[in-house]
């Protein structure tokens, strides 16, 4: 699975993963970050998503970052906001207020980039992508945050025998894994949500559990 996949998902509108409400958990558990008005929040692989501009109205800066060009400019002309364009060596930013979209690679975001990010919300990254790519998420984008930064990870936990993603099963025990050197772990909540995905029901899930957990970087 590479750039192009996602890519390509976007140029045939096959965006069946992109919500058309925002999610309900992190309306729900937001607040149990406990951040200041004004922190600045990192969205990776943010798609077109309606949480963008929730989070933006809750009186945050948002820096989502978004491979694909449509879902950004699709992002933008939903919402009827008129962006500024500036060219930087890791993509195109588009800025409208106090969103941030960066048009690039999550890969090509170095420390500089992540410094100011007191927040992470990860709905659709992590789940999104393969158990290789996933470590190497992580070390990289997790790697680069500063210290005390707060992250809401929602996760998807299924028999991955059942289904090849994405979205993945990424279960506790791999969160632990994945996190559990530099982050301290709280699970919030766990949610059977099969019921609520048929489409994943028709294929022949047997279980499907949404994952709510709060990081704190250490």
């Amino acid at each position: 699975m590479d750039t192009d996949f996602w890519l390509q998902r976007w140029t045939h509108g096959q965006t069946g993963f992109h919500q058309t409400r925002v999610m309900p958990l992190l309306q729900k558990h937001w607040p149990a970050l406990g951040l200041p008005a004004g922190s600045r929040v990192l969205v990776p692989l943010a798609g077109k998503s309606l949480d963008v501009a929730w989070l933006a109205a809750q009186g945050h800066a948002v820096l989502a970052v978004e491979l694909s060009p449509i879902a950004v400019e699709q992002f933008f002309t939903e919402h009827a906001l008129q962006p500024d364009l500036h060219a930087t060596a890791r993509g195109t930013l588009y800025r409208a207020g106090s969103i941030e979209f960066l048009c690039g690679d999550i890969f090509d975001l170095d420390e500089t980039s992540l410094a100011g990010c007191s927040a992470c919300y990860d709905r659709a990254a992590l789940i999104a992508l393969p158990a290789d790519l996933r470590a190497r998420y992580v070390r990289h984008v997790y790697g680069h945050l500063p210290a005390g930064c707060r992250t809401l990870l929602l996760t998807l936990d299924y028999p991955q025998a059942e289904m090849d993603g994405p979205p993945f099963s990424v279960p506790a025990a791999e969160v632990q894994a994945l996190y559990g050197d530099r982050w301290h772990i709280e699970a919030l909540e766990t949610r059977d949500v099969l019921a609520q995905e048929p489409k994943f029901a028709a294929l022949g899930l047997s279980r499907m559990n949404t994952d709510v957990y709060r990081l704190t970087a250490v």
